[in-house]
């Protein structure tokens, strides 16, 4: 308990030393370009609430936080496919490879598809169909410091493409994570987006790219198999919100996992959902070298997502 306590101070110092005016009410909501990128890839960490830069123990850690790759010890693969909202389609697929005792590196792709769309003249008269998508390519670094202590770092090329229009992006995460000498205890701290658009919709305007400051932390019950872990994030494009999840690993190789987002208030619409916004659940399943993940996470009246997830060894 005396371990959780200090962590648990240690968020909250990191909290009291990000600028005040960055929890106040943002006024760039929804004015930064390459949204796909604030979704979460994975049904392992979706089903937790979203809560996983302070855990970041398998392949999602491409997405979450570079430095937990160091956790990796065998080269290995993890894919998720996303049926979003609206029907729009989206995958994940990422490879990791433990170059040294103390080097990781990985490479991923991450994409989004929105589908087709009526394309129709001022006066309503339709001219056709269009297509929109956005994918991202990333290469990632890792290097540990000690056995508790890694640094690991993500470079993304971004592209994104609306009818004839496009614009692309580079960026990168930047991460670092603890783990305790009984590896029980986690804390993760990552910059993620950090960049710049190349080229705009227009050569006359660029975006902004959706950065984000996170720290996390996560602790292995000893008492209880469960694994509890506690996020807070901060948006440059919005408030902050704090992730909360369990995993219950009790009926292994079978794992269930519940999750909250307070980032859930965004889909309420005063409607009888409201009360599951930001909730999500699921499960896992182990079974020799692979993990299959499902999880399901609800947007009051927008509706709910469903996720799968595969992973494992090469």
């Amino acid at each position: 308990m005396k371990k959780i306590t200090i962590w648990a101070s240690v968020l909250i110092v990191f909290l009291a030393f990000v600028p005040s005016k960055l929890f106040a009410a943002n006024s760039k909501v929804g004015t930064t370009a390459y949204s796909f990128l604030k979704i979460d890839v994975s049904a392992r960490s979706t089903a937790m609430g979203g809560a996983f830069v302070g855990l970041s123990d398998d392949e999602s850690a491409l997405y979450f936080n570079p430095a937990g790759l160091i956790q990796i010890e065998q080269r290995s693969f993890f894919t998720t496919y996303n049926n979003y909202l609206t029907d729009i389609q989206s995958g994940f697929l990422g490879y990791v490879h433990p170059y040294s005792e103390n080097t990781r590196l990985g490479a991923s792709i991450y994409y989004f598809n929105y589908g087709s769309f009526t394309q129709t003249d001022s006066l309503g008269n339709v001219l056709g169909t269009f297509g929109a998508a956005d994918f991202a390519l990333a290469l990632s670094f890792v290097r540990s410091l000690n056995s508790q202590i890694s640094f690991g770092a993500t470079g993304k090329f971004i592209y994104e493409k609306i009818e004839s229009y496009s614009s692309d992006a580079l960026a990168l995460d930047l991460g670092v994570i603890h783990i305790s000498k009984d590896t029980r205890t986690r804390f993760g701290l990552v910059g993620q987006n950090l960049g710049v658009q190349l080229k705009g919709f227009t050569k006359s305007h660029k975006d902004d790219l959706p950065t984000a400051v996170k720290a996390g932390m996560s602790h292995q019950m000893r008492e209880l198999p469960l694994t509890v872990a506690l996020d807070a994030a901060k948006p440059f494009d919005n408030d902050v919100f704090f992730n909360l999840g369990g995993e219950f690993t009790a009926l292994k190789p079978l794992y269930l996992r519940v999750g909250w987002s307070s980032f859930g208030k965004n889909s309420k619409t005063d409607s009888d959902k409201d009360n599951w916004a930001g909730f999500a659940a699921g499960f896992g399943v182990t079974w020799r070298a692979y993990r299959f993940d499902y999880a399901y996470s609800s947007y009051a009246d927008l509706g709910g997502v469903h996720k799968i997830s595969i992973s494992g060894g090469i």
